[in-house]
């Protein structure tokens, strides 16, 4: 029952998805009269995305205390983050690359059905002038546009920065960010209660016109990331625990990973895995202080499960709209903005959503292709927390040697 509870919302979201699959599939185009519905919901999203944005960073940012002390600790946690967030992004766009699952559907009919929006194409624009406008815009109403995710996003950060730094001056502010991050979310969560009816619909009306092509394509990307995820978990988290403490520590970790693998599937939440990820690190030998600190900042900034998620996301918009992936520059833009997706737009409240539309944003797919990853993330759920709970644990081994052999010296 617990196990139903936790992921009821999950699995209502999947079935509406399912059953709007199924009416798209009999009622074929005449299922285009479910199409009010689900731009009634993503408009909802829609208009919602910039101020959930703009609270959500600058929120976090204005109330984080300034302290250096734990300044090594962070240090030595950061760079054990961004090394094993890299492999699991790699690992992502190999792997898609290698097996892509969009292979044999039509991109025509997609792009056709979405046309109405448009995307934002920069080919004859330099790679400078394309980074300075992805992240800067020439007027402030420009960043009440959700086509300029990233220019916002900045702007968040600079607010957020500068509040802190007015220290007592800037509490009052401080403290309207952090209501405004709190009511944004609130209302998200009201949105997200006609999510089924939504998605369902809008979900009826593209398999109405596309057939049973996309359905899958969905089929294909689930299996494919259960498979990485697979190879991910048993293989490269040994490789990590070797490296943290040999055959010991392989053995050490294999021993005392059930329980938070385990949580992580019952929970489909990684701060619901946090008391028992500690415990997992404390029996696996490291100290008390270590795994208090390192284990609540990972459910915030490191999510290889997530990042994996990110780049299969992108890949599958690539591949629907007959993008080319073929060079190595935009592999390299994929795969940076995985990570970006993973391990720092998801250390905000409601960075699933933020991140989704940072892709539409720098890539230019039309808004429609939202509810496209909002499928993808639904059905990769489960899989995708685990590794993001796991590899905490996992990680905090090696942060623990590598500090243990910095206090030697």
């Amino acid at each position: 029952m617990k196990f139903l509870k936790n992921y009821a919302s999950s699995l209502i979201l999947l079935i509406a998805i399912l059953i709007g699959g199924f009416l798209g599939i009999i009622l074929g185009e005449k299922a285009i009269i479910f199409e009010p519905i689900g731009n009634l919901f993503l408009n909802l999203i829609f208009t919602l995305l910039v101020p959930i944005v703009f609270f959500s960073i600058s929120s976090s940012i204005a109330n984080m205390e300034n302290s250096k002390k734990l300044g090594k600790i962070l240090g030595t946690t950061i760079i054990v983050f961004a090394i094993t967030a890299i492999i699991s992004g790699i690992i992502g766009v190999i792997s898609f690359k290698l097996f892509n699952p969009t292979n044999n559907l039509d991109s025509s009919i997609f792009n056709n059905l979405l046309s109405s929006t448009g995307s934002i194409e920069q080919e004859n624009v330099g790679i400078i002038q394309k980074i300075v406008s992805s992240i800067t815009v020439n007027d402030f109403s420009g960043l009440l546009s959700r086509s300029n995710m990233l220019a916002l996003i900045l702007f968040s950060i600079l607010i957020g920065f500068a509040t802190m730094l007015s220290k007592e001056d800037g509490k009052p502010f401080a403290a309207f960010l952090k209501s405004g991050s709190i009511v944004t979310m609130k209302m998200m969560g009201l949105i997200m209660y006609i999510a089924p009816l939504g998605l369902g619909c809008y979900f009826a009306t593209v398999v109405g016109q596309l057939g049973s092509q996309i359905l899958g394509g969905y089929i294909k990307v689930f299996i494919l990331y259960i498979v990485v995820s697979i190879i991910y978990f048993f293989g490269f988290f040994t490789i990590y625990a070797y490296i943290a403490g040999k055959k010991q520590g392989v053995k050490i970790f294999w021993k005392n990973a059930t329980p938070p693998a385990v949580t992580a599937l019952a929970t489909c939440s990684s701060a619901a895995c946090i008391p028992v990820n500690i415990d997992a690190a404390k029996k696996m030998g490291v100290s008390d202080t270590l795994a208090n600190i390192v284990m609540p900042l990972g459910v915030n900034i490191h999510k290889d499960g997530s990042i994996i998620g990110g780049i299969f996301k992108i890949m599958f918009l690539f591949g629907i709209f007959g993008r080319d992936t073929n060079n190595i520059g935009t592999l390299l833009m994929i795969l940076g903005v995985g990570l970006l997706i993973g391990a720092v737009v998801g250390a905000v409240p409601g960075g699933g959503a933020i991140g989704e539309m940072l892709i539409l944003s720098i890539f230019g797919f039309p808004a429609e292709s939202l509810a496209i990853m909002l499928v993808i993330a639904t059905i990769i759920d489960a899989p995708a927390t685990l590794l993001n709970s796991s590899g905490n644990t996992v990680c905090t081994m090696m942060i623990s040697k590598f500090m243990k052999e910095n206090s030697n010296k």
